[in-house]
C-alpha cells in the first residue's frame, strides 16, 4: 500500500455545487497520502470593475445591481450610497428608513435562500444521502412542510423588494440622493401583513436546526472551520447590530478571536489603511487582509458570524433571546463557521422584528424622498452590509461624473483565506491515510468539503446557482498525471 499511496497526489471537486457561481476545490496530497493542502478555486472571470470605466456615476447603481441576481439590492444600495457622496448630500430620513427596509429585506431573502434551499438537505437528509435527491427537490419530498415554509420565507423578503422597487431582481430604485419613489400606506400594510407567517417560519427553522445541533451535527462544529480569525463588519450605536451605514452607524470595528477590540469608528473612506489585497495566480478572487497585522495574522471573516460576534446586542426582543442561547452554544466570540447557519437564522428574525419597527414608522410613508445636487466630490467609498458581509464600493469620477476608476471590495472576497483553510480542515479530518490503507473518496466525503464552502454561502460575482446536483467530476491522478480513481456526478 505503500508504493500505491505515494502515487495519490491530486484530488479535484469541479464544480462546487449548490452556491452562487463557478469554482472548484483542489487538494493536494503528500507522499503518505495525507492531506497536505486544500484550495479554492474561483474560475470565473467578468471584470465589472474594468467596465464600469467611462459610465456616468450615476448608473452605478443599476449597473453594479446586474452583478448579481441573489444579492443586487446589496450592490444597488451600496452604489447609491457611493453616489451620495460624489454629490456630496445627505439624503432624507425617509429615504434612508426606506433603504434600510429593502436591505432587511435582502438579508432576509438571501438567507432563507441558503439556509432552507442550499444547506438543509445536507442536515435533513444526510451526508450520505443520494446525491440525485439531495437538494430542495428532495427535501420537499421528505419534509414537504419545512420546504414549502422556506420558499414561503424567501418570497416574503423578494415581495418587500419588488414592493419598493418595482420588481425582485435588479429593482433600479435606489438612487444618488435617495429613492426614486416613496412608500404607500396600502403598500406598507400589505408588507406588514405579511410578517406573522415570517416569523413563523424562521422560529420553525431555529427550531429544527437547533435540534440537529445538539442530535448529530456536533462534529461539524468542530471540524467546519473551526479556528481563530479576526472578524470585521459594521456596527451601530451602543454596539448594536448593525447591517448598513447611516445615522445609526458608529463605524466599522476588527475585533480578534477572544473579543478584543482591534479597531473602532473606521470610516470606509480609509479602508485602504486597514484592508489589502493579495491576489494568488490559482484563483480570480482577491485575498483582503487586516492590513496592519500582515497577510497571515490579519486573516478574517465577515458575514452574519461576525456580526452577531461584533455586537453587543441586537436590541430586538426575540433576536437578543436567540443572540444569548447562540453565545451560549459556542462562546462570546464564535470561531466554529459552521454556526454561520445558526447565525443566518438568528439575523432574519432581528431583520424581521426591524421591519416590524420601521413599518411602524409614521415618517416612512413621506413623500420627501430624494436630494439632487450635482458632483461636488471626486472620490468616495460606499459601504453597506451584504448577505454575506460588507461590501465596499469605491468610485473615482472626473468633472463630469464620468467613472475613472471602480474598486469593489465583495464579502466573498473577504472570507476568501477563512474558505480556504476550512476545506482544508475538512480534508485533512476526513481524508487520512491509515498504516495499512491509503485514504479513499466517496461522494459523502466530497460533499462535506464542499459544504465546507457553504458555510460561508459565497456570491462569486455572478446570477447562477445550481439548485441540486450538477454534474461533478472527480479524479485522483499520480505525480505522473495518470488516473488512479474517478467518481463522476451526471
Amino acid at each position: 500500500m505503500a508504493e500505491a499511496s505515494q502515487q495519490r497526489r491530486r484530488i479535484q471537486i469541479d464544480p462546487v455545487t449548490r452556491i452562487e457561481g463557478h469554482a472548484k476545490i483542489s487538494i493536494q496530497l503528500d507522499a503518505s497520502g495525507a492531506v497536505e493542502t486544500a484550495r479554492f478555486h474561483v474560475t470565473e472571470y467578468r471584470g465589472f470593475e474594468t467596465f464600469c470605466e467611462g459610465r456616468p456615476f450615476t448608473e452605478m447603481a443599476a449597473i453594479t445591481a446586474r452583478i448579481c441576481g441573489i444579492c443586487p439590492v446589496s450592490h444597488l444600495l451600496t452604489a447609491a450610497k457611493t453616489g451620495d457622496k460624489i454629490l456630496g448630500v445627505s439624503i432624507p430620513p425617509t429615504a434612508e428608513k426606506l433603504r434600510r427596509l429593502m436591505n432587511l429585506a435582502q438579508i432576509t431573502q438571501s438567507h432563507a435562500l441558503s439556509f432552507f434551499h442550499l444547506s438543509s438537505p445536507d442536515f435533513l437528509l444526510g451526508w450520505n444521502s443520494d446525491p440525485a435527491r439531495r437538494n430542495i427537490f428532495g427535501l420537499i419530498a421528505a419534509n414537504p412542510d419545512l420546504a414549502r415554509s422556506g420558499i414561503r420565507l424567501r418570497q416574503f423578503g423578494q415581495g418587500v423588494i419588488e414592493a419598493l422597487g418595482g420588481r425582485k431582481i435588479h429593482a433600479a430604485w435606489a438612487v444618488p440622493g435617495g429613492v426614486r419613489s416613496p412608500l404607500a400606506i396600502e403598500t406598507r400594510d400589505q408588507i406588514r401583513a405579511g410578517l406573522p407567517e415570517a416569523f413563523a417560519v424562521v422560529e420553525q427553522g431555529l427550531r429544527v436546526f437547533k435540534q440537529l445541533l445538539d442530535r448529530q451535527l456536533r462534529e461539524e462544529l468542530e471540524v467546519f472551520g473551526h479556528f481563530p480569525s479576526l472578524f470585521v463588519g459594521l456596527i451601530g450605536h451602543g454596539d448594536r447590530w448593525e447591517h448598513t451605514s447611516g445615522s445609526l452607524c458608529q463605524g466599522i470595528r476588527v475585533i480578534d478571536s477572544q473579543g478584543g477590540v482591534l479597531a473602532d469608528g473606521l470610516r470606509e473612506d480609509d479602508y485602504a489603511s486597514f484592508i489589502a489585497e493579495a491576489v494568488e495566480p490559482w484563483s480570480y478572487l482577491k485575498f483582503p487582509y487586516y492590513r496592519p497585522l500582515g497577510l497571515e495574522a490579519g486573516s478574517y471573516r465577515v458575514g452574519p458570524l461576525a456580526r452577531l460576534n461584533l455586537c453587543t446586542r441586537i436590541g430586538t426582543e426575540r433576536a437578543d433571546r436567540e443572540l444569548l442561547e447562540f453565545r451560549q452554544r459556542g462562546g462570546r466570540v464564535v470561531t466554529a463557521s459552521f454556526l454561520y447557519h445558526l447565525a443566518r437564522l438568528v439575523e432574519i428574525l432581528a431583520c424581521l422584528e426591524q421591519m416590524e419597527q420601521l413599518l411602524d414608522d409614521p415618517e416612512l410613508c413621506s413623500p420627501h424622498v430624494r436630494a439632487r445636487a450635482e458632483v461636488n466630490c471626486l472620490e468616495a467609498v460606499g459601504v453597506s452590509e451584504a448577505p454575506r458581509g460588507t461590501l465596499l464600493h469605491h468610485y473615482r469620477v472626473d468633472a463630469n461624473g464620468l467613472i475613472e476608476k471602480v474598486n469593489l471590495i465583495i464579502a466573498t472576497g473577504q472570507n476568501n483565506g477563512a474558505m480556504n483553510r476550512t476545506v482544508t480542515q475538512i480534508a485533512r479530518h476526513y481524508l487520512t491515510p491509515t498504516q495499512t490503507q491509503a485514504a479513499q473518496l466517496n461522494e459523502a466525503l466530497l460533499n462535506r468539503i464542499e459544504a465546507g464552502i457553504r458555510c460561508f454561502d459565497p456570491c462569486l460575482s455572478c446570477s447562477t446557482h445550481a439548485a441540486g446536483a450538477m454534474p461533478l467530476q472527480v479524479q485522483l491522478l499520480s505525480a505522473e498525471g495518470d488516473l488512479l480513481q474517478e467518481l463522476k456526478r451526471e
